[in-house]
């Protein structure tokens, strides 16, 4: 049977399928990773009587294949927050992963076979346990979802790096980095984690595979050589040159970050006091393949270098100029790590709140509090500037272009509106024909210094750049018109709309939900609901263009059942237009 090997008075590591940390407390302790679960068998002869909980710095099988064992324990279970539902919802994932034709190598099916319960670790936050502080700090690299965990342990600073690196110079895995199909998404991430472990002073690092290691020794080498490899697959040529300078000035005043995906801005004030003008994927080095929670990861990298480098002593608040996850996605850890405040305009601060009540493209898994709701076309005063909310539905119907007087100059943020001068429009986000002629009168009337757009380079518009953006969205709604019939059903072709989209209930609850007509506001128009098996529809009811369903779930668990709208319009049946999902838990 394997046996704890001691480190230190507190620190023992097991041999497993993984290295198993246990960081000793008296007769308690604290496991860091579980491999098959083995641990449990040898806690006794250091001591050990109770373990307060278990760690794991990411999701891969060697990690935690014996979780079950923890679990039936009664021992908390801890995970990254980016990878929670690889460990609660592993059998869910696995009923839904694509298998063939598939082109996504990143290494998520190298996880657990069964789903467990998991707390997620606070990332940039602290866990006490056993009087100690466990700081939870991202370091994609091994996987898009990985943290270390760094604790002062021996009077050093030390972090459990998971896979990240295996000895000086060495990673344990480069498929792992293998992000997409087929390139090296994680090479540059590991490069950037180990810099930022570097520069949090840690001084010594423990593996999930190879020997510990100090860390000043270990960083240079292995970072010199997945530069080599970086260089030699031409990813990511500006990678240090970004990390060195992250933020470039457009006026004295706001900056541009230059490493996210979809633009973000600062606007500064004398006081200190930094506004984000949206907060996405800061740093992105790569997108990973797929689009589940555990492939996408929002960090913080360079709000240090703001700091720094910009005289920033708080991050203020932050505003969204629409909801989509790739301008959204680090509301909540600015929050967290520094107490931002988001301020979103009145129109879609719902979104952001309850994104499971709508079905639209590109919306944040997790809720994001709203801390002041602002009004539109009402200038609003941020410190020494002032700022204005103008609607522009176009890209999408919820979005607005954001009015900055700084520098003596006007600012023009528009989100994903334009493509430059393309006009960037999806139907399922709910465009209308005329939306881009209104942007262009708007973007005319406020005749700004320079827009900012979410994805492509700062223009100085002139009047024939207002001029060429009024003939473009002239013809769009034309070309509309011409196509399509003209009996005014909605553009993206559907009829109906429950709201919310998702919803879940308790086995035999009763419950109503809400579906909204949305062609001739309702008028001359009847629905019925499609039930799904095991539910019981209790009574419908109609009021205008709304109609309620009460309905009644079954005593037995289902997963996003589907519940349907039939649409009738005299006599004639125009068929199940809109669905929603109904999860009856266990």
């Amino acid at each position: 049977m394997a046996q704890f090997r001691k480190l230190s008075e507190e620190l023992f590591v097991l041999e497993d399928s993984c290295r198993v940390y246990a960081v000793k407390r008296g007769e308690t302790c604290i496991l860091i990773d579980f491999g098959t679960g083995a641990a449990l068998d040898a806690l006794a002869s250091i001591g050990v009587k109770t373990v307060e909980a278990v760690l794991m710095t990411h999701h891969h099988r060697d990690q935690g294949e014996g979780l079950p064992r923890a679990a039936a324990a009664g021992i908390p279970v801890y995970v990254p927050e980016t990878e929670a539902d690889l460990f609660a919802r592993a059998s869910e994932l696995w009923h839904r992963r694509e298998i063939r034709n598939n082109y996504n190598n990143r290494q998520d099916r190298f996880s657990l076979l069964e789903s467990v319960p998991a707390n997620a670790l606070p990332e940039y936050g602290t866990l006490t346990l056993g009087g100690l502080d466990f700081f939870v700090l991202p370091t994609p690299g091994h996987t898009v979802g990985s943290v270390s965990l760094l604790c002062e342990l021996d009077g050093v600073l030390t972090a459990f790096t998971g896979d990240l690196i295996f000895a000086p110079g060495k990673v344990w895995s480069l498929a792992a980095t293998q992000w997409s199909y087929n390139g090296g998404e994680g090479i540059p991430y590991t490069i950037l984690s180990l810099l930022e472990l570097e520069r949090r002073g840690v001084r010594r690092f423990l593996p999930s595979h190879g020997e510990p290691m100090d860390a000043e020794a270990a960083v240079a080498p292995t970072v010199e050589q997945l530069a080599a490899l970086r260089t030699l697959r031409e990813q990511n040529p500006r990678l240090f040159l970004l990390r060195d300078t992250p933020y470039e000035a457009v006026t004295p005043h706001v900056l541009f970050n230059r490493t996210s995906m979809a633009n973000s801005y600062v606007v500064l004030s004398e006081s200190g006091k930094a506004l984000f003008i949206d907060f996405g994927y800061d740093f992105m080095a790569g997108p990973a393949a797929g689009s589940d929670r555990s492939s996408r990861r929002p960090w913080l990298y360079t709000i240090p270098a703001l700091l720094r480098d910009f005289g920033v002593t708080k991050i203020d608040a932050v505003i969204p100029t629409h909801y989509h996850d790739d301008h959204v996605a680090g509301f909540n850890l600015l929050r967290r790590a520094y107490g931002a405040r988001v301020l979103c305009v009145q129109s879609f601060a719902d979104l952001l709140e309850k994104p499971e009540a709508y079905d639209l493209p590109c919306l944040w898994y997790d809720p994001i509090p709203v801390d002041e709701r602002l009004p539109e076309n009402e200038w609003i005063e941020w410190e020494e500037h002032r700022i204005r909310l103008h609607p522009m539905p176009g890209h999408t119907r919820f979005a607005v272009a954001v009015e900055l007087e700084a520098d003596g100059q006007t600012i023009v943020f528009t989100g994903d509106q334009y493509a430059e001068e393309q006009l960037n429009y999806v139907y399922k986000n709910l465009w209308e024909p005329e939306d881009f002629i209104a942007s262009a009168k708007l973007l005319r009337a406020l005749h700004p210094d320079w827009i900012l757009s979410g994805h492509w380079a700062k223009q100085k518009p002139d009047e024939d750049f207002f001029r060429r953006l009024e003939e473009k969205g002239e013809e769009a709604s034309r070309l509309h018109h011409a196509l399509l019939p003209e009996d005014g059903r909605p553009l993206n072709d559907f009829l109906a709309r429950f709201t919310p989209y998702e919803k879940t209930v308790a086995p035999g609850e009763e419950f109503t939900v809400e579906a909204e007509l949305l062609w001739k506001n309702g008028e001359g128009l009847a629905a019925g609901a499609v039930v799904p098996e095991g539910f019981a529809l209790l009574s419908a009811a109609q009021s205008g263009a709304w109609v309620s369903f009460t309905l009644r779930a079954p005593e037995t668990p289902v997963l996003r059942a589907r519940l349907g709208c039939r649409v009738f319009c005299g006599e004639d049946c125009l068929g199940t237009q809109a669905e929603m999902l109904i999860t009856v838990t266990e």
